[in-house]
């Protein structure tokens, strides 16, 4: 009997108990679904990691002031160690190093006509924006010379031009921060949240000098908040973190068993290590997932039994007008087959409908590759054969004549 024929006579023993072929399904369906949800809902974690970790830019090295010690954890802030004569001499000094800029923080709101909002005030060097990987979409980026005259001009993040000028061109206009009057010159390109969840578009940069001398909340004028660095390349980072270590050290004239005033972190690892995270979570989702294909094909192999049960006087009748039993071991078999394929692709379906679902109610991100799709069908065919070849064997070893004679 031919491959074709064996799947005429197994569709038409599906089709004749519709029902029972439907629940022996439906755990395939469930099982793929379920799969298929978790894997979307894992990488599209993944998938939102990484573009985080895109926004920050490549190759990063962040080096902040002060050096505590708590529990045995050495963590930095609290101290006004780092000048911006300290991220000159990094970037002119560390030959691994591509470029540097100290940065200065605040908080405030931004006064434009009756309107105002409240934002992170951020003051920079033109460096920082090439560091970032934060193009000016409209205007124009700080200049050396608008950090050298401490020049009252600013860039704005899309989220507070949406909250301050709406749809208007702001470039030109003038807004109010903290009481001084700041011209707006550039806007930027849309950033997105960063990996610690923070709208990085809701900024407004100033040069550096201008935050030191005006906005900066004590008196520290050449006193910086963080340097931010950019090794020329990933493979270099080690060694300029090494560089950056030795050169403040030697600067700050740490020697010996001194604590350093300063704390470097490779911001590419610790984010790269999120990202491995993310991953790691998608496939122990996708793992827990798959537990329900397995009692799926159990259940399959169960059904499959019951129908051998019933069927054994169909099959004495069939072997006695010169089936053999590889023609009854084959038709058992893709009886099994096809139910988990057609189960396979209905969970494919009802999987993808569901992240999709997931993703709008949740307004999480999800993502369904083909490579997750592809996956999860042919196991479904791979769980047919496993556990339909069982039944198809018991089916398959039955004497004719005891067959014949069960009622």
């Amino acid at each position: 009997m031919d491959f074709i024929q064996t799947i005429k006579i197994s569709l038409r023993a599906l089709r004749t108990n519709k029902m029972r072929s439907f629940l022996t399904m439906l755990g395939i369906i469930i099982g793929i679904a379920a799969v298929i949800a978790m894997m979307a809902v894992g990488s599209g974690a993944s998938y939102v990691i990484s573009q985080q970790i895109a926004s920050i830019g490549s190759n990063i090295i962040l080096v902040i002031p002060g050096a505590t010690t708590s529990s045995g954890l050495r963590t930095g802030g609290g101290a006004h160690t780092l000048t911006s004569d300290d991220a000159k001499a990094i970037m002119s000094e560390c030959p691994s190093v591509s470029m540097a800029s100290g940065t200065v923080r605040s908080s405030g709101q931004a006064v434009y006509g009756n309107l105002n909002w409240s934002t992170l005030i951020m003051g920079g060097t033109p460096e920082l924006f090439e560091i970032r990987e934060w193009p000016v979409i409209s205007g124009r980026s700080i200049s050396q010379q608008d950090v050298d005259s401490a020049s009252k001009v600013c860039i704005l993040g899309l989220t507070v031009v949406e909250n301050l000028f709406g749809s208007a061109d702001p470039v030109g206009k003038v807004i109010r921060i903290k009481k001084i009057p700041f011209t707006v010159i550039g806007v930027l390109e849309r950033k997105g949240q960063s990996p610690q969840g923070t709208d990085q578009d809701d900024t407004v940069f100033v040069p550096l000098r201008t935050a030191q001398r005006s906005l900066a909340r004590e008196n520290h004028t050449n006193n910086i908040a963080a340097i931010l660095v950019q090794a020329k390349s990933e493979k270099l980072l080690t060694d300029a973190e090494e560089e950056i270590n030795s050169l403040l050290k030697q600067r700050h004239r740490i020697t010996g068993s001194k604590e350093s005033d300063f704390t470097t972190r490779n911001l590419s690892e610790i984010l790269a290590v999120a990202e491995k995270s993310a991953q790691a979570m998608s496939l122990l989702l996708g793992a827990v997932a798959s537990i329900s294909l397995i009692v799926g094909g159990i259940g399959i192999m169960n059904i499959m039994l019951v129908s051998v049960t019933e069927r054994t006087r169909e099959i004495g009748i069939r072997m006695a007008i010169g089936a053999r039993k590889n023609d009854i071991l084959m038709q058992f078999m893709t009886e099994a087959v096809i139910l988990t394929l057609i189960g396979g692709l209905l969970g494919i379906a009802i999987g993808s409908v569901g992240a999709t679902i997931v993703s709008k109610i949740l307004s999480w991100p999800t993502l369904i590759s083909i490579q997750s799709i592809s996956v999860a069908f042919f196991f479904s065919g791979a769980i047919g054969i496993f556990f339909g070849l069982y039944p198809a064997k018991k089916a398959a070893a039955l004497n004719p004549i005891d067959a014949l004679r069960y009622e």
